[in-house]
């Protein structure tokens, strides 16, 4: 069964879904203020990456990604570019082979949850308002909290000037929705208040998530994470991809469409991704996803040449092996290995090769057969 690296408990648990034949996902802290970088979109791949594996044990999953289009401390900017950029992320997503999720809400539709939500905490003393129509989180109200320098409160409402399009109205005043809110509303609406796995960047362990763990299970009344899982963070020729970039640049957000521009298949970042584990720490370059673009090719090419020999079955140890390293803790890395040896294999025959390649790329999701049927036959020896 599927394990995974659970950060509260720092340690692989194995994944139980709570609901017999269903595994709810929730996914966070994707951009919805600026264009996604290439690692936003590592923390979006594993989500991509749980499913994949989920589906393998004939589990249903339900993801929701949540875009919180409202409460980024950067003034100003219109409704319609934040949109914009939630769009842009869905087709970069797609572009990397990374399923749509089940539901996506924004923030900015999800105001009349997030208003009953805050007035749900206030009913059940977990918050408060105060005169200039704010409302916080009480801290204090949370089992063993008890001392208020153990966690400050934090913001649910934030009054702000009704001369801004980015407000709204509420029962405490017109304003905004604090950072962590939004993707307590929604998990809770969408996935119902027992969620299976809550993923995210690392970075937003805290406070963010958990914020949003003390929202959730106040309002519900118990725990409602079951685990919690943190991708690594990426920096590229050694600098690290900054949060607060607005647009492409060198070094510091770099975007999929820099990689089309140097004529590089976006599936060759989701195969750089793959070559390190989604919790460790990752340091891409130029250099590396040119080699990432031509290992690629070279697979596909393969895989179509493999493609016109007598169909043979699979080869079933090389399945099983990739198949337990991503339900290890999703170690893609050994599975990219494994791989690698069976392409270079000279005892499975090539019509084995094939059906092989193509049956695990459910796993990776690379599109090894893309070429099938395209490329003339390379002189093979079977």
């Amino acid at each position: 069964m599927l394990r995974l690296y659970d950060t509260r408990s720092r340690q692989a648990e194995q994944i139980d879904p709570a609901r017999r034949g269903q595994l709810r996902v929730f996914s966070c802290g994707l951009p919805a203020y600026r264009y996604a970088h290439i690692g936003d979109l590592r923390t979006a791949l594993l989500a991509d990456l749980i499913r994949r594996a989920a589906h393998r044990h004939r589990l249903s999953v339900l993801v929701c990604q949540g875009s919180n289009d409202v409460s980024h401390p950067a003034s100003g900017g219109q409704l319609s570019d934040r949109r914009a950029y939630a769009d842009a992320l869905l087709a970069d997503c797609s572009a990397l082979n990374i399923r749509p999720p089940d539901y996506a809400p924004r923030a900015s539709e999800s105001i009349g949850l997030i208003a009953d939500m805050i007035a749900g905490l206030i009913s059940g003393g977990h918050a408060y308002a105060i005169a200039d129509g704010s409302v916080y989180f009480d801290a204090r109200s949370l089992p063993g909290n008890g001392d208020p320098g153990d966690h400050a409160d934090w913001a649910l409402w934030q009054s702000a000037p009704g001369d801004r399009e980015l407000t709204w109205a509420a029962p405490w005043g017109r304003g905004v929705p604090g950072r962590d809110i939004a993707c307590s509303a929604m998990s809770l609406h969408y996935l119902g208040d027992v969620i299976d796995i809550h993923t995210g960047g690392i970075d937003l362990r805290f406070p963010h998530h958990e914020n949003e763990r003390a929202q959730s299970d106040s309002a519900a009344g118990h725990e409602v994470v079951g685990h919690w899982v943190h991708g690594a963070p990426v920096l590229f020729e050694g600098t690290v991809l900054e949060g607060t970039v607005l647009e492409s640049t060198a070094g510091t957000g770099v975007l999929l469409a820099d990689l089309a521009q140097r004529g590089l298949d976006p599936l060759a970042l989701r195969l750089a991704f793959l070559e390190h584990r989604y919790r460790e720490r990752l340091d891409l370059t130029w250099q590396g996803l040119a080699d990432a673009d031509r290992a690629l090719r070279g697979w596909r090419e393969q895989v179509a040449n493999w493609a016109t020999h007598p169909s043979r079955p699979m080869s079933a140890h090389h399945v099983t092996e990739i198949a337990d390293a991503f339900d290890d803790d999703l170690d893609t890395p050994a599975a990219m290995r494994v791989l690698r040896g069976l392409g270079s294999a000279t005892e499975v025959p090539p019509g084995s090769k094939f059906e092989t390649f193509a049956h695990v790329d459910q796993l990776f999701g690379l599109d090894l057969a893309r070429e099938v049927g395209r490329t003339p036959p390379a002189a093979e020896s079977p």
